[in-house]
């Protein structure tokens, strides 16, 4: 049984606690904003806040009980337990004593790619999903990065965060397409819609920028903390190199956009112009703030 590693990663301290919570308020205040300007457009702002208000309180509050559950059907995730894979349970109990948290659950997912994510609602109801391909494909030592990685994720609640994030730009966006439906066949009022329409594009925009900002900030802490549980950095350094290669040659085909960022690498490819709008940092970067940890 090993000992618990007492670390505290360099990037999680007050002031990032700080920045998250600016972004969340940034965030809700995006879309009451955008619910002024259209009740200002309509000539109703009070209601149109209290709606919109309303309206991201309900999606989050449904994200953060039923997201994961989504998530999980979504991609055939299954919970295993120890006696299916006795030596997957005991790699992730040990490096989860390391972080001082609970061990998740584990679930595996029979995807084509290499690739591994975390979900749930709290360090109580996690869970830890792998596909089947990265459990074959990679080392103890890799996998022990991987599992340090999104015990990271875990333990600094940033399912969570970037939950939230997605489901304000992803309402917005609906909110977007609704309008400029009506803008097109709505008749009289085709011009104010209009109007709504761009008003809540460019909301989702800001949102979407800053969710981008956001997951890949937890993208890096998480890889701090997978190196740092671990005592060692080289392990989730060969995942990712391994991982990005056969993410990038062969991506999965099915996948849905707005959960990407969940995996450890983007599972869905894409040419240099995506990467731009990526929910993770190139693996060249990430491999780069590794190797800064000298460890």
């Amino acid at each position: 049984m090993s000992k618990t590693i007492k670390f505290e990663i360099r990037l999680w301290h007050p002031v990032s606690r700080l920045r998250l919570v600016v972004a969340f308020i940034f965030l809700f205040s995006i879309f009451a904003i955008a619910g002024l300007i259209i009740g200002y457009l309509v000539g109703n702002v009070v209601d149109l806040l209290i709606i919109f208000v309303a309206f991201a309180a309900l999606m989050n509050l449904f994200s953060y009980f039923f997201s994961y559950k989504l998530v999980m059907w979504s991609y055939h995730a299954r919970i295993i337990q120890e006696n299916e894979d006795p030596r997957l349970f005991a790699m992730v109990r040990d490096v989860a004593q390391n972080a001082g948290i609970p061990a998740p659950q584990i679930a595996i997912a029979n995807l084509p790619v290499p690739n591994a994510f975390a979900t749930g609602r709290s360090k109580k109801k996690a869970y830890i999903v792998f596909t089947r391909t990265i459990l074959d494909g990679l080392n103890e030592r890799e996998l022990r990065g991987v599992i340090g990685h999104e015990l990271g994720h875990i333990k600094h609640n940033d399912i969570l965060v970037v939950t939230v994030a997605a489901t304000i730009a992803s309402a917005l966006m609906i909110g977007a397409r609704i309008f400029g439906f009506n803008a097109l066949f709505g008749g009289r009022r085709s011009g104010q819609d209009l109007i709504v329409m761009v008003v809540l594009l460019i909301a989702a925009v800001g949102a979407m920028m800053l969710q981008l900002a956001i997951s890949r900030q937890r993208e890096l802490y998480a890889d701090e903390h997978g190196a740092r549980v671990n005592n060692t950095s080289e392990g989730l350094i060969s995942a990712l190199m391994k991982l990005e290669n056969w993410n990038s040659r062969n991506p999965m085909r099915s996948g849905n956009p707005a959960t990407s960022s969940l995996f450890i690498v983007n599972p869905l490819g894409g040419s240099t112009v995506k990467r731009l709008f990526s929910t993770h940092p190139s693996t060249e970067v990430r491999i780069k703030k590794l190797r800064e940890l000298g460890i």
